[in-house]
């Protein structure tokens, strides 16, 4: 316990400063290759030709692959949770993003396999592309992937991520006012001062190591394995020090390209993205379309939502099913709304394949949440501070799934917040607290929303 409240230096914190730090690309072996990338320079396109010997011929370069040297093409990072894989490994019969790998060269130097990737001799029939989630319900719209414009595989054969409570209809017919908003955030690259970078070594006994910077090692591993149809025990990895990833490295492919290589190379292999590749191709923070209309009183108590989510996941699914799931769970934020009516798309379009960052779902709902709430204190003349201490979470309130909420944290935070830059609140606010409701706190339209803390 000497440690509580202690100043406690990191244990790898002299090492970061003092440069001495190991990561990936600090790893050499002897007789090491280097990898590089041909990839789409369209957003979406068919491939009609792809001929790989000219690379292969030309002298000093050990392995070139394609989709047909990839034993499972298909596995995604949530196969085993039933989330079903839609994304190849590498590209096949077309391409649906710009910078998606089709083929990788294994040789000497970097500068040798990138001359072999311009070898290559490959063809294309460009195809209209959809970037914007807003066109994707189009009619016109251009269909993209196999499952249609959005993803169709939610429980129960759901096309979306649904959540009803209460009575919808019933709270905008009571509401005094109905204040609405579109919030829109952009898409955002992690911009890791490490890019993406892999080494992989086959060993004397057939296994392979493989130094990777995942930020998960398991979900890689498992994954790896799955699209060599290999054994768990025929794979090493070795984590180490991830150079910043704050998500983006969640569902790395490096891995498993790389380890095709060394296989097929018999040597050591090494892919490092380079700066403009990571900008380029790399995961980014999902752009989202979020439309909020909220059944509010003229004394700010929140009655009824109606909220539409289009989470643009990019050309294929990896980890958006999951990551509007949590959007869904928090779409009223901290406050408790009775009556809920939220409907969540997970959308496709020839953007790069969005993934995690920073509180997945979650910190992008937050910031519409938030915004509108300004947003009714603003229409209705009250108190920024107060509208949401009205609304706050309370023990015994419910999420939007029905979970009972047993000790939230709303109340005291926004008080704190209030205090810290010398805001004032009125005393019914400042003295309140986060105990169950009762009184002018419990009002009618909230009654039916609570549940036991006890038996949850």
């Amino acid at each position: 316990m000497k440690v509580v409240g202690a100043r406690i230096p990191r244990y790898d914190g002299v090492a970061h400063v003092t440069g001495r730090t190991t990561y990936v690309d600090d790893v050499r072996v002897p007789g090491m290759l280097w990898a590089k990338a041909l990839r789409s320079p369209h957003h979406h396109a068919a491939i009609t030709k792809l001929d790989t010997r000219p690379a292969a011929e030309l002298p000093g370069v050990h392995a070139v692959i394609t989709w047909e040297d990839v034993p499972l093409l298909e596995y995604g990072h949530l196969s085993a949770l039933g989330i079903p894989a839609d994304e190849p490994l590498l590209a096949k019969d077309d391409v649906r993003y710009k910078g998606q790998p089709i083929a990788l060269v294994a040789a000497e130097s970097e500068e040798l396999a990138a001359e072999a990737v311009e070898r290559i001799e490959i063809e294309f029939e460009e195809r209209p592309a959809l970037l914007d989630v807003r066109q994707a319900f189009d009619p016109e719209a251009p269909k993209i992937h196999q499952w249609g414009n959005w993803y169709p595989h939610f429980e129960g054969g759901m096309d979306r991520r649904q959540i009803r409570k209460g009575d919808v209809a019933k709270a905008f017919e009571q509401a005094d006012v109905i204040v609405q908003g579109v919030y829109r955030p952009a898409a955002i690259e992690h911009a890791p001062l490490e890019t993406q970078v892999c080494l992989v070594v086959p060993e004397p006994n057939g296994r392979l190591t493989i130094y990777s910077c995942t930020q998960a090692l398991y979900f890689s591993l498992g994954v790896v394995a799955a699209h060599l149809q290999v054994p768990l025990n025929k794979l090493k990895i070795v984590g180490g020090t991830t150079g910043g990833g704050f998500g983006g490295k969640v569902d790395t492919a490096t891995e498993t390209m790389t380890s095709l290589l060394a296989m097929k190379a018999g040597r050591p292999v090494k892919w490092r993205w380079t700066r403009e590749e990571e900008f380029l191709c790399s995961s980014t923070r999902a752009p989202w379309h979020m439309e909020i209309a909220d059944a509010v009183t003229k004394d700010g108590w929140i009655l009824g939502r109606k909220m539409l989510t289009l989470h643009d996941s990019g050309a294929y699914a990896r980890f958006s099913p999951y990551g509007l799931t949590k959007h869904s769970f928090h779409h009223t934020g901290a406050y408790t709304i009775p009556n809920l009516e939220f409907d969540g798309y997970v959308v496709f379009t020839n953007r790069v394949p969005t993934t995690a960052m920073r509180g997945f779902g979650v910190t992008s709902v937050s910031f519409a949440v938030e915004t509108h709430m300004s947003r009714i204190a603003d229409v209705l003349d009250l108190d920024p501070y107060e509208i949401r201490l009205r609304n706050a979470n309370r023990i015994g309130d419910t999420s939007p799934n029905g979970i009972v909420y047993t000790d939230p944290s709303t109340v005291p935070t926004i008080q704190a917040i209030a205090e810290a830059t010398g805001h004032e609140l009125s005393a019914e606010f400042r003295t309140m607290t986060n105990e169950p409701r009762t009184g002018e706190w419990l009002p009618e339209h909230l009654v039916a929303q609570l549940g036991n803390p006890e038996e949850h």
